[in-house]
C-alpha cells in the first residue's frame, strides 16, 4: 500500500467512526469506549494528514496560477515565493506524517520503574549510582513528574547498593526507556590521595509500570516468602517478620522488599516490581523476534551494554550509541537530560522510519 493510499484510508477510517459515534444507538453501548480511544488516537495523525494534504493542494493551485499567462504579473510572482515556501514545507510535513503511521511502542504512555544498581568499582560505583539516581529524580523534577522512591540499600558514605523508584506522569516510558544499560564514570575518588583517575560502573534499567491487564499473575504460580527486615551492618529493622520475598515460579523472577514496617505494603510493592519485570520479559522476547528484521536500533536494551561515560576531568558526556559527546557534565547529572533523551529519540525515529520504507 502506498502512502497516499494510507492517508485516503485512514481519513475514510476516522470519518467513519465520527459518524458512528454521532448515531443515537452508539452512545453507552460496548462499542463506545473502543471507538472514542480509537478516534482520538486518529485523530492527531488525521490533522498531519490534513495539513500534509492541504498544502500540497495548495501548491498545486499556485503551479497553475504561475502557468497562466494571462494573469498579473505581481501575482504570479507572489505566487512563485508562496509555492517555493510550499515546496520547502512539504518534506517536513510528509516526515510528520509517516512517523505518526509507524505502530506506537504500547508502553511508551506508561509510568516507569527505576532501578539503578552499584556495578564494578566498589564503594566508588556505589557513590556514582547515588548520584545517578539523583539525576533521574532531578529530571523527573523538571517534567512534573512524580518520583517515588521504592526501596534504597544504601552504603555508609552516601552511596546505594541498589535503589528503585517509581517514576508517575505524561508520556515517561516513552522518554526515559533509553535510560537502561551500563553507565561508566570516570573520575578521581575522594578518596584517592595520589589524584589518579578510576573507572567505574551503574547499571540503570527502566521498566515501563506494568497493570493487572498486562499482565496477569496466578497465585499458584507464586511463591511468598516473609522474613525480618535488616538494615546496613545487619541491624534490625524492624522486629516482625515484615519483608517479603516473591519468587514467580514459571519464569524465575525474584523480587525482594524490606523498606516498610508493614507486610502489606512491601508485598504490594513487591507485586507491582515483579508484575513489570514479566511485563519486561515478555516485551524483550517479541522485540528479539523482530530484531532480526531491523535495519538498526538506537541499543539493544541490554543492561549489560555500555551506554554512556560520564568523565569529570573533561566535564564530557558521551553517549556511546548515537556517538554524540556533550561538554556540560554538572547540567546533566543536575538533570538536563533532553538533549541526550532528543537526540535519542531522533535516532530512533529515523531508524524506524527506514524500516517503514
Amino acid at each position: 500500500m502506498t502512502f497516499e493510499d494510507k492517508c485516503t484510508r485512514l481519513r475514510q477510517r476516522y470519518a467513519e467512526i465520527g459518524a458512528q459515534l454521532a448515531k443515537p444507538e452508539t452512545a453507552g453501548g460496548d462499542d463506545y469506549v473502543r471507538l472514542s480511544k480509537e478516534y482520538a488516537d486518529l485523530g492527531t495523525v488525521v490533522e498531519a494528514i490534513n495539513a500534509y494534504r492541504r498544502t500540497a493542494d495548495e501548491s498545486a493551485d499556485l503551479e497553475q496560477m504561475i502557468a497562466d499567462e494571462g494573469a498579473d504579473p505581481d501575482l504570479r510572482q507572489m505566487a512563485r515565493e508562496e509555492l517555493l515556501a510550499a515546496r520547502q514545507q512539504m518534506p517536513e510535513l510528509e516526515r510528520q506524517v509517516r512517523l505518526l503511521l509507524i505502530p506506537r511502542d504500547a508502553a511508551d504512555e506508561k509510568n516507569a520503574i527505576l532501578e539503578v544498581r552499584a556495578g564494578t568499582g566498589g564503594e566508588e560505583a556505589a557513590l556514582f549510582a547515588a548520584v545517578l539516581l539523583r539525576m533521574y529524580q532531578r529530571y523527573a523534577e523538571t517534567k512534573g513528574w512524580r518520583f517515588e522512591l521504592m526501596s534504597a540499600h544504601e552504603t555508609g558514605i552516601g552511596g546505594i547498593k541498589e535503589a528503585g523508584a517509581t517514576i508517575s506522569g505524561r508520556g515517561v516510558f516513552a522518554r526515559l526507556k533509553f535510560e537502561s544499560g551500563v553507565h561508566r564514570v570516570q573520575r578521581v575518588p575522594e578518596t584517592e590521595a595520589s589524584g589518579r583517575i578510576h573507572t567505574s560502573a551503574a547499571t540503570v534499567a527502566v521498566l515501563p509500570e506494568a497493570e493487572e491487564v498486562d499482565v496477569k499473575i496466578e497465585e499458584k504460580d507464586l511463591r511468598i516468602d516473609v522474613f525480618r527486615s535488616s538494615g546496613p551492618g545487619g541491624q534490625s529493622v524492624n522486629t516482625t517478620d515484615s519483608a517479603v520475598r516473591l519468587t514467580h515460579l514459571p519464569t524465575g523472577i525474584v523480587v525482594s522488599q524490606q523498606d516498610e514496617k508493614s507486610q502489606h505494603k512491601n508485598r504490594a510493592k513487591a507485586m507491582k516490581i515483579l508484575r513489570a519485570r514479566i511485563y519486561e520479559m515478555e516485551r524483550e522476547r517479541s522485540d528479539a523476534e523482530r530484531a532480526a528484521d531491523r535495519k538498526s536500533q538506537v541499543g539493544t536494551g541490554d543492561r549489560s551494554q555500555r551506554i554512556r561515560t560520564y568523565n569529570y576531568p573533561q566535564s564530557r558526556v558521551t553517549d556511546h550509541r548515537i556517538g554524540l559527546t556533550l561538554h556540560k557534565l554538572e547540567q546533566v547529572l543536575d538533570g538536563d537530560l533532553d538533549e541526550l533523551i532528543n537526540a535519542l529519540t531522533a535516532e530512533d525515529q529515523a531508524a524506524r522510519l527506514a524500516e517503514a520504507e
